[in-house]
């Protein structure tokens, strides 16, 4: 006689397991600890099995009497509902164990062939630094398009609107990837149009554009010294886009900050009054040590031809003009801050934060530190050199 929820309610534990029938294989498994659960019981390739279908109340007489019947068309169908089972948990596991991270890493190997090896860089740069701490242990497959807004907003809101969309590109990518080997179903990025700030042309005097920079690395190159004093602002012209320091800063250069065996020079931002340090990479050792012998003992590293004073702000944007530059529509003296900041994200893909630190602006953390002039510099040490390989490349036609 099948099953009513009067007849469910009223049976009792025994001291061994025991089952009651309903109909059409569906049983109910009373436990010696009270517990009921629902059980089906079929046959599939001569075999004799059992489905577990629930635990009663949670799964009322009905709702068991839907999954058996369920379970019954898979076997009308010659599918076995218990291996069907299986294959589902199998996949969800599959599914939540393709986090972003894993899966994004898997696309790279892919999708890497026939590109340039400098993109690739980029590309797993922009992963690492902005999206692998965000979203890179969720799984793929729970990512909504809030969760990528706010990642990308993240970036935009550090100022960099271009780097935002560059990374909801690479993002895409790697959702349709997850969504062709069955680890996602849908891309989220699809609904986030509109939902960025649109990339600003700017008329800021700085470069930013590979074939730009790379023209005025060349046109800086060619900058002939023909006295001291040229000397001294040729090389100031060459440190300016490696350091990428405020002018004022530049200018003020002094031996006692800077040690060569090590890499660094170390100062005191007049503007906010704090203490700095930047690691130089090998290009601007090679410059300051050439210029050493010239000016050393003036105690300036950029020492003016009147007695007892360094160069002047202008000496530097004069250069420029020299070389045909408008700096006023083109590049300034100060213009190779915006242009390093720009590209350290844009191009070689470098964390907000760590190019921020290192242009000495207040960046607040979790912990209300305003700056700190060793903090990200390892990561520091390593970008300065990477940017000065990359103006190299520049130069060298290699961007």
């Amino acid at each position: 006689m099948p099953l009513t929820e009067t007849a469910i309610k009223a049976l009792k534990p025994r001291t061994k397991i025991y089952r009651v029938a309903d109909s059409k294989g569906l049983c109910l498994e009373i436990t010696p600890s009270g517990g009921k659960l629902w059980r089906y019981r079929y046959r599939h390739g001569d075999k004799a099995k059992m489905l577990a279908l629930g635990k009663y109340p949670e799964i009322s007489l009905k709702e068991a009497r839907e999954r058996r019947d369920e379970a019954r068309k898979q076997l009308a169908h010659g599918v076995d509902p218990g291996e069907a089972r299986k294959a589902e948990r199998a996949a969800e596991e599959a599914r939540r164990g393709a986090t972003v991270e894993a899966v994004a890493r898997e696309w790279i190997e892919t999708w890497r062939a026939g590109k340039a090896e400098s993109h690739v860089r980029n590309v797993i740069a922009r992963l690492e630094n902005y999206v692998f701490p965000q979203i890179g242990a969720q799984p793929i497959a729970e990512v909504g398009a809030p969760e990528a807004l706010r990642l990308l907003q993240r970036i935009q809101d550090m100022g960099f609107v271009e780097n935002a969309h560059r990374v909801k590109s690479i993002l895409s990518q790697v959702m349709r990837y997850a969504i062709v080997t069955g680890r996602a179903e849908r891309d989220p990025c699809q609904d986030l149009k509109g939902a960025l700030q649109s990339p600003q042309t700017t008329h800021m005097a700085a470069l930013t554009k590979p074939a730009d920079v790379a023209g005025l690395l060349k046109a800086i190159d060619s900058y002939q010294a023909t006295s001291h004093a040229s000397s001294v602002t040729c090389a100031a012209l060459k440190l300016a886009p490696l350091l990428f320091v405020r002018p004022s800063e530049l200018i003020a250069m002094r031996w006692a900050d800077i040690d060569l065996d090590k890499a660094e020079w170390a100062y005191t931002v007049g503007k906010t009054k704090t203490a700095h340090l930047v690691p130089l990479a090998r290009q601007a050792v090679a410059i300051l040590t050439t210029l050493q012998g010239l000016t050393v003992e003036s105690g300036w590293v950029f020492p003016s031809c009147r007695h007892g004073r360094h160069i002047s702000n202008a000496t530097i944007n004069k250069a420029l003009q020299t070389l045909g530059y408008d700096t006023k529509t083109e590049i300034t003296a100060h213009g190779f801050r915006a242009m390093a900041r720009t590209m350290l994200a844009e191009r070689l893909g470098y964390p907000p934060e760590v190019i921020e630190h290192q242009l000495a602006h207040k960046v607040p953390d979790t912990l209300g530190t305003a700056y700190n002039r060793t903090k990200y510099l390892d990561q520091r040490r390593e970008m300065m050199q990477a940017w000065a390989d990359y103006l190299d490349g520049l130069r060298e036609g290699k961007g």
